[in-house]
């Protein structure tokens, strides 16, 4: 039987790699050295994400985290195509031949939200970024910085606002703060008076105008409350349009949006703060009010302050102008000339005083007072006033000085007072060609008589040593006409009798000065006050 022929070997067929089994995990680029998906890579679990580019700026892979963030970003393609301009900048820098890695991180946008992308080589050479939202911590970053920036322009706004004592000056400084920090413009109103209100403009320009009008503040929304201290009425409240032409400055053409805040001062408001924007800015939100407010508050006191003071140095003028020593003319055909100093450069009043009363008719005697209070300043000021004004009611009584002290000295002692005081009394008469001197010192240093005036540097000074005396003069034929001439040379020789008169008294903390004489001038009379006591 003949053999079967064997069958022919069947030629096995090769099992399909894995390369065509498989489709690969990732596009690779043209030019890679090494396959992404050989070995498994860390960065695909990380939380964060991650976007590998080949140096050519090709994409070659990104992690789950980095899909959702990049929808249109595709492995093999260009990442121009999706990923955001600033990281495609980054890349290119860091791939540059021209200069070595910079690794440092770079920050930008995507989307809404804000990362931080760090660059790292690869074996391979590739580039793998690393990204991090850091929107959280940017948003925490810029309301640091900018609280430091408010907090910098409230130590800045108080320096200058409590600078200066004067309402005017505060209401400027508060008007330019506010429109250089807070708003395009802003207008200060104080409390009306009658029926004006004084207003401070400042505009874009940043220059202030002051102007004072007859308005009725209840045009304006919210103005008559926080001219009243109550809280503010939000911005959003307030219509734009309703603002009357009074209160919009010139140069601001279009308003979109209003604050109105008090400024609130000691117990009752130093007046109202109004801000204005642009239509093309962004409206008032609630924390730029709420700084407004802090802002107004500061404002405020300074503006309050100032006001008292204004007040109070109204008040202290009024009085001292009752204290101060009066003028000095004529009486009787008597020339008078006096000084003041008082003991420290700041004080205008003290315990020195001198007082002339002119008689009631040419035959009548004038009275003329010098004194001094022991003591300095505002508490030995109010002594003399008391002295002078009883002093003004026994003015009947003046032919018989010594019932006037002794009456002037009761009084003295009847009130709570325990300050003690020096006076001399003269009265003083001109009759025809002879003028009578009557001189009545308590407890006072003695005045100096100092005959020929004219001759005062040779003159021989007398101390008038006595209680109570008497004085007449009476001049010459040889004294010549009383000419122009002849009164600039007495008022000169009594300016040199009252100086002579100061510096007998010597180095004191302070002095009044007395000196008088009959034109033509053959002889004076100087009394002045000093306080040896007081050092």
């Amino acid at each position: 039987m003949p053999a079967t022929p064997a069958p022919a070997p069947t030629t096995p067929t090769a099992a399909p790699s894995a390369a065509t089994a498989t489709a690969p995990a990732i596009a690779l680029d043209a030019d890679a050295d090494a396959d992404l998906t050989a070995a498994p890579q860390p960065w695909r679990s990380v939380p964060h994400p991650v976007l590998v580019l080949s140096p050519s700026g090709l994409v070659r892979a990104l992690n789950d985290a980095a899909v959702p963030l990049f929808p249109e970003l595709r492995t093999g393609a260009p990442c121009g195509d999706g990923l955001a301009g600033w990281l495609v900048d980054a890349h290119r820098r860091f791939t540059d031949t021209l200069r070595p890695d910079d690794d440092d991180p770079v920050r930008g946008p995507i989307g809404d939200r804000s990362f931080e992308a760090r660059p790292s080589r690869a074996e391979n050479g590739d580039v793998v970024w690393w990204l991090v939202d850091d929107t959280a911590r940017r948003s925490a970053e810029d309301a640091l910085r900018a609280e430091r920036a408010r907090t910098a322009f409230l130590a800045q706004a108080s320096t200058e606002l409590l600078a200066s004592l004067n309402v005017d000056r505060c209401m400027e400084v508060t008007a330019r703060l506010a429109a250089q920090h807070l708003a395009d413009a802003a207008v200060v109103v104080t409390p009306p008076s009658g029926r004006r209100l004084a207003l401070s403009f400042c505009g874009p320009g940043r220059q202030v105008v002051r102007d004072n009008v007859a308005a009725d503040p209840a045009l304006v929304p919210g103005l008559v409350e926080a001219l009243q201290g109550f809280p503010p009425v939000p911005s959003r409240w307030i219509d734009p349009a309703a603002v009357p032409d009074w209160v919009r400055p010139s140069a601001l053409e279009d308003i979109g949006s209003v604050a109105v805040t008090p400024l609130p001062g000691h117990g009752v408001a130093a007046g109202a703060l109004i801000l204005m924007r642009r239509s093309d800015h962004a409206a008032f939100s609630e924390s730029e009010e709420t700084f407004a407010r802090l802002f107004a508050a500061r404002a405020g006191a300074a503006m309050s302050a100032a006001r008292l003071y204004a007040e109070q140095s109204a008040i202290t003028r009024t009085l001292m102008r009752e204290l101060l020593p009066p003028p000095l003319q004529q009486v009787s055909g008597v020339e008078l000339a006096g000084g003041y100093r008082a003991s420290n450069d700041t004080d205008r009043v003290g315990g020195d005083f001198y007082d002339v009363h002119a008689g009631a008719g040419p035959d009548e005697e004038s009275l003329i007072v010098l004194g001094d209070v022991c003591g300095k300043g505002l508490e030995a000021a109010v002594q003399t006033g008391k002295i002078r004004n009883t002093l003004h009611a026994l003015l009947p009584l003046a032919t018989d000085h010594q019932r006037v002290l002794r009456l002037l000295n009761g009084a003295l002692l009847d009130s709570d007072h325990t300050r003690f005081a020096t006076l001399v009394l003269a009265s003083v008469v001109k009759r025809g060609g002879t003028v009578r001197l009557r001189v009545t010192s308590a407890g006072h240093p003695a005045p100096l008589v100092v005959p020929g005036v004219d001759e005062l540097q040779r003159a021989v000074r007398h101390q008038v040593s006595s209680m109570n005396v008497r004085v007449c003069w009476s001049h010459s034929a040889a004294a010549g006409s009383y000419g122009a001439a002849a009164a600039t040379r007495r008022r000169k020789a009594l300016s040199r009798v009252r100086m002579r008169a100061e510096a007998r008294a010597g180095p004191v903390s302070r002095s009044a000065c007395l000196a008088l004489a009959q034109p033509p001038a053959r002889l004076c009379w100087a009394a002045w006050t000093r306080a040896s006591w007081v050092r």
